[in-house]
């Protein structure tokens, strides 16, 4: 069967129609997460791509709350994992029991783990050992899980929000990089300023209670993913992403300055996420469009859990955002 694509004003109509809801999910979520106007935008890019976010901050930063909230509007059943060094991949993914029926025959039956859910949160993901945190790993690409060599597939949609201590912190393991490049954005949670503080002040210590209604369904938000890559992408912002994105890797040429302080750069998947949260940001936004703009504005989220920098970089006291920085000036 051939899928048609949507004429131009079909789109428009169905941009509208998505975007009026999108709005209000983005009002009705910064009502219960006070200024963190930017973090609730790229939870909601990270959601409309189709893909997953590692939320990074210290601890008290409302992140869990921040997926609470939006598994409520959305229309998502959700789950929380409390990631712990004793954690075990079977309490993430699930095990087979042996049972005994009434004739005395026995039989293995699987008792899924909270990764069978439409929003997962992983809370302190590297608070686990690498080895439980990689069980995430395949659900998160494949979307589904192998358990004694039979597939069990996930809920649509499937997101993974998880939340990440600073890795100074002690008790923590940085994740592969295999498994960061699993994650379309990683998206830093910092302190909220005087004016918001001051509002959640008033508003988390009363005695009101705030009941969360669905604004979008799951249904809905599987439609809006679709929408999104159906979105045009002009040859400019194609080159703009592909320029950024190879300039990071060391030993192509194209940026020699930057060649000796990059370890380690993006590979294609970041070509391909930054292509899709240009789109989920211009959608968001009422745009039939993305711009180069929205390319620079996303590169950072993006890029920098896909590399890293040499010990020589970090020695003369360079840090990831002073090298997006000049990875990202070329483009404004």
């Amino acid at each position: 069967m051939t899928t048609v694509a949507p004429s131009e004003t079909q789109l428009v109509d169905r941009l509208d129609e998505i975007g009026a809801k999108i709005q209000d999910v983005r009002d009705t979520t910064a009502t219960i997460i006070f200024g963190q106007e930017r973090v609730i935008d790229l939870a909601l890019i990270t959601l409309l791509s189709g893909g997953h976010a590692l939320l990074i901050g210290v601890p008290g930063l409302a992140k869990t709350s921040l997926v609470e909230t939006l598994g409520a509007v959305l229309g998502l059943e959700n789950k929380r994992i409390q990631f712990t060094p004793d954690l075990m991949p079977s309490d993430i993914v699930g095990s087979e029991v042996l049972e005994e029926e009434s004739g005395g025959r026995r039989s293995f039956r699987f008792v899924k783990g909270p990764i069978f859910t439409q929003l997962l949160m992983a809370d302190e993901i590297n608070r686990a050992s690498p080895k439980t945190q990689s069980a995430l790993l395949q659900a998160m690409q494949e979307h589904h899980v192998t358990v004694a060599g039979v597939r069990h597939d996930v809920p649509r949609p499937f997101h993974v929000l998880a939340t990440q201590n600073p890795l100074e912190q002690e008790g923590t393991y940085p994740l592969p990089e295999a498994q960061l490049d699993r994650f379309l954005l990683q998206i830093d949670v910092s302190y909220p300023d005087l004016d918001a503080e001051r509002r959640m002040l008033y508003a988390t210590t009363g005695v009101e209670e705030r009941n969360l209604k669905t604004i979008l369904s799951a249904e809905e938000l599987m439609m809006a993913q679709r929408l999104v890559r159906q979105l045009p992408v002009g040859d400019q912002v194609v080159d703009a992403i592909l320029s950024l994105v190879r300039s990071a890797r060391p030993g192509t040429g194209i940026n020699q300055e930057l060649d000796d302080m990059i370890a380690w750069g993006p590979g294609p998947r970041a070509s391909q996420a930054l292509m899709l949260a240009v789109r989920a940001k211009a959608m968001m936004e009422g745009r039939l469009a993305p711009s180069v703009d929205d390319v620079v504005d996303l590169a950072e989220p993006v890029l920098k859990h896909r590399m890293a920098l040499t010990f020589a970089a970090r020695a003369e006291g360079i840090e990831m955002s002073d090298m997006m920085a000049r990875l990202i000036e070329p483009l404004r």
